[in-house]
């Protein structure tokens, strides 16, 4: 394992520097064209992990279904971009992130409803993934690629 003493000093700033201040890379995984997921295991706190997403501009994550997990936490860090949420009654939020968004934005994906972060054609686009407990396997399906 790697170790990184500030995972992004934007995520530094955003939840105290204390906080997030010493984490394990684990792996970096292939979310799709043009975008990647930063897996981080938070050391001292087995409670949750940390994902750092990174969107090249026009690139999108999969459309996933939160299938488990007590809490799932989607943050935006920089550039500008979506983040759409459809609620399990058929409800689609919107999130507009970016020069507007307020720095410390974050809204809780619960099990059943579907997510994807899309960064704006001319940007990038970095967000957080926060899983309690840690991600595993199957805590989302994909549904596009």
């Amino acid at each position: 394992m790697v170790r990184h003493e500030i995972v992004h000093p934007e995520i530094s700033r955003l939840f105290g520097e204390e906080q997030f201040s010493r984490v394990s890379f684990v792996e970096v995984t292939n979310e799709g064209l043009g975008t990647n997921c930063h897996v981080y295991n938070i050391e001292g706190n087995d409670q949750r992990d940390l994902g750092i997403i990174v969107m090249e501009p026009g690139s999108k994550t999969p459309l996933q279904r939160v299938l488990r997990g007590d809490h799932t936490f989607e943050g935006f860090v920089s550039g500008k971009g979506t983040l759409t949420v459809v609620k399990e009654c058929g409800e689609i939020l919107v999130y507009q992130v970016g020069k507007q968004s307020k720095p410390t934005f974050s809204v809780e994906v619960k099990i059943g409803e579907l997510m994807q972060w899309q960064a704006a054609p001319n940007a990038r686009l970095v967000a957080f993934e926060i899983c309690y407990p840690p991600y595993q396997e199957n805590r989302f399906e994909n549904l596009s690629r």
